[in-house]
């Protein structure tokens, strides 16, 4: 099996030669799932102090490249020693579990609208009129991936990439480059032919897979040795350059459609170019923002080395590596905040106090989640 094993990228790795993980990985999807949850609360002041106000993209961008690189990193690099059926069965399992968490996310999502609303009240707004209506039709697209509330859409899109991850895997120890270069063909068939998947009742699928399957088999690419291949062009002074003024061209961009003045900075000649700035197609602004905020951040975190454990990057950790779990409870908590907001206060204390309270919510039920598999079986230490 020894011929399998990719190349893994030696920027960032996972878990390293000694079993430990790293944490930098878990920090930064910790803190997406924060910034989430805070995103999901409608006209919420705290998302200014998240990524969506000073840029074209957003932490969705983030959750799926990572998602790609820890695959390679989580599969890949366990094929020598496990072989192909150990690996298939393994990612076959996990796009299982992430069916079922958004199978039961759908049950306790419409449940929690009903228990509030009795099925009149918040519907629209999260997209449930449709099983209210006809549960039965619901449930069936539901079961198939065509039907999402608000907010859980991304499940079915991770469903899937997930399930063709032994087939990319297998394509991208072989001929990476030109797995590489097939995926960015199918992203352009996206952008200009609207290649798209079928949702229930009408439209297509919110988080486009042909689309974002791009940023996730970058990353899974990236981590499979492509990123030995591009990191002197990312380490270059150029690019930084470029990555800084363009996330400085999107700030004022996206800060114009909050402040009228911003507006007269932008040509005409440019809005006409850019827009419309489509999230479900991943536009290619929001894919090029997401690129230039990658190789900043990149940077930055090649000075910070192995991290210690300061509580507050602990509770990213515990948030980080139960993402899937945390991130559906965040989808009820952003609900249940909206409704507190709504019915009671809408007030920034009410939405300071709304949010503090849903992240603390979301460390204890990580950190309970990762003392129980701690209690239940053997994993590795983390610090």
């Amino acid at each position: 099996m020894a011929n399998y094993q990719p190349k893994l990228a030696k920027s960032a790795p996972l878990i390293d030669q000694k079993g430990h993980r790293d944490l930098r990985l878990d920090i930064c999807r910790g803190l997406a799932l924060w910034f989430i949850f805070i995103d999901h609360i409608p006209d919420n002041s705290l998302a200014w102090l998240t990524l969506r106000n000073y840029g074209f993209s957003d932490t969705t961008e983030v959750f799926v490249f990572v998602s790609g690189y820890t695959c390679m990193l989580a599969y890949g690099g366990a094929l020598p020693e496990q072989g192909w059926l150990t690996i298939i069965a393994r990612a076959l399992r996990r796009c299982v579990e992430i069916y079922c968490a958004f199978l039961l996310l759908f049950v306790a999502y419409v449940a929690l609208v009903w228990l509030v609303g009795g099925g009149e009240r918040y519907v629209d707004e999260t997209n449930t009129g449709f099983f209210f209506r006809d549960p039965g039709a619901a449930i069936v697209h539901a079961a198939t991936l065509q039907y999402t509330p608000v907010n859980t859409d991304i499940l079915p899109t991770f469903v899937l990439l997930h399930l063709a991850f032994p087939v990319l895997l297998w394509l991208l120890i072989r001929i990476p480059t030109t797995t590489l270069v097939a995926s960015f063909l199918v992203y352009l068939m996206v952008q200009l032919r609207s290649w798209h998947m079928p949702a229930w009742p009408t439209g297509e699928l919110y988080f486009n897979p042909f689309a974002f399957q791009f940023l996730f088999v970058f990353g899974a690419w990236y981590a499979g040795g492509g990123g030995n291949m591009i990191r002197p062009l990312a380490q270059s002074r150029a690019t930084l350059v470029i990555g800084l003024l363009y996330l400085l061209f999107s700030l004022v961009v996206t800060l114009s459609w909050q402040f009228e003045a911003l507006k007269l900075l932008i040509p005409d000649d440019v809005s006409s170019l850019i827009y419309p700035i489509y999230k479900s197609h991943l536009a290619p602004v929001r894919l090029l923002h997401f690129l230039a905020l990658a190789v900043v951040v990149w940077r930055f975190m090649l000075r910070m080395g192995r991290l210690g454990a300061p509580a507050l990057a602990v509770a990213m950790i515990r948030c980080g590596e139960n993402s899937l779990s945390m991130y559906c409870l965040g989808v009820l908590l952003s609900f249940v905040g909206h409704v507190i907001l709504s019915d009671l206060s809408g007030g920034f204390l009410a939405q300071l106090w709304v949010s503090i309270a849903g992240i603390a919510v979301m460390i204890v039920a990580a950190t309970l989640t990762t003392w129980e598999a701690q209690l239940d079986r053997r994993g590795p230490k983390l610090f």
